[in-house]
């Protein structure tokens, strides 16, 4: 269901500012009865809402190096392999990618050397023809779509 209620919007985007805030205060800041938005919840948690999670901070657990991997796979492999990043407790994400890439995937290690054990393994384990790495020095933005009155007007509700 895509919401083109106003007031839909400007839930979704207040959730998207900050999640943990209490319906309460959610309510007032859109004007909207606590019923409604719980109920509204309730009924798009399965479709439009995908997951409810919180953004950490890695450095401050001790894990300094993170980094975004690009992958090119032999076609044997892509499954073993895509089954193998999803297990690995160092893989924070993975998306299948085109443009002649099959994979990337972001990943947090507490050092530098932890990371390149990692590629070692994967050129050990799987056939990769082609990879990248590119490591991440500071989240400049993240999580920032549908927080503002712009995408409202983007998704056609807003004035």
């Amino acid at each position: 269901m895509i919401p083109t209620n106003k007031k839909h919007i400007e839930l979704l985007m207040q959730l998207r500012r900050n999640g943990r805030q209490p319906l309460t205060e959610v309510s007032r800041s859109i004007n909207m009865p606590v019923s409604t938005i719980f109920d509204r919840l309730k009924a798009n948690h399965d479709s439009l809402i995908k997951k409810f999670t919180c953004l950490l901070d890695f450095s401050k657990l001790g894990f300094s190096c993170r980094a975004c991997i690009v992958l090119r796979v032999k076609k044997e492999d892509k499954q073993n392999l895509q089954g193998y990043l999803l297990r690995h407790p160092n893989i924070n994400a993975v998306y299948k990618i085109n443009n002649g890439y099959d994979f990337m995937l972001e990943a947090v290690f507490k050092e530098l050397r932890d990371l390149d054990d990692f590629i070692d393994k994967l050129d050990e384990k799987f056939k990769i023809s082609e990879k990248h790495i590119y490591y991440i020095i500071e989240d400049v933005a993240r999580e920032v779509f549908m927080t503002d009155n712009v995408h409202a007007k983007m998704v056609g509700v807003g004035e």
